[in-house]
């Protein structure tokens, strides 16, 4: 199995390529989709993460994200504690993933913090997703509750596009038509299997 590692900042366009790579027949883990479930309403975690942070879960519908967002914001001590908590349970999952496809050629681990904390050591090879600035911008402001002050603190927590691009093995641009980028895809699984 080759562990291609899928990554870009946000508003990049990472879930569009990452659906396209799941419509090739490409196993995906989407670290993303797993941290959603993880505070989500029955996850053995919500106890632990409302200690940390009173007022942040609810039993039915599991981690108020804003809320704990909030707690989090700007507070180093506070974000490294709740990721020393969901890490490790993300880590498992991940584990049961690779299993579960070992017989696959080829496996995507989408995680959007690849380079920021290290997951680049541990694949084989690196996409990154990209578009141009103000695209990035564009599709970053139409999010919901977003400002241009919450961006520029997330993008202050992301490697820049720039350094990501230089360090990747490929490079699948979203700033075209999708065609485009599904061609690029394709490019990529096609020359990844080869190796």
């Amino acid at each position: 199995m080759k562990i291609l590692g899928l990554t870009g900042s946000i508003g990049m366009g990472k879930s569009t390529v990452a659906a396209m790579f799941r419509a090739q027949g490409v196993p995906v883990f989407d670290a993303d989709a797993e941290v959603h479930r993880l505070q989500g309403p029955g996850s053995p975690l919500l106890p632990e993460i409302e200690a940390l942070h009173p007022g942040t879960t609810s039993p039915e519908t599991g981690v108020d994200r804003a809320a704990l967002r909030q707690a989090v914001w700007g507070d180093d001590v506070a974000l490294a504690r709740l990721e020393a908590l969901i890490y490790p349970a993300l880590h498992e999952v991940r584990k049961r993933f690779m299993r579960r496809h070992r017989a696959r050629p080829l496996v995507v681990l989408d995680i959007p913090l690849l380079f920021e904390k290290g997951g680049w050591r541990k694949v084989d090879a690196i996409a990154v997703v990209s578009a141009p600035a103000w695209i990035q911008r564009r599709r970053v402001m139409a999010r919901p509750g977003m400002t241009a002050k919450r961006l520029a603190h997330i993008l202050s927590l992301q490697t820049p596009d720039a350094e990501k691009r230089r360090r990747a093995d490929f490079v699948i641009e979203t700033g075209r038509i999708k065609n485009v980028t599904r061609m690029q895809v394709l490019r990529v699984i096609a020359c990844f299997i080869r190796r």
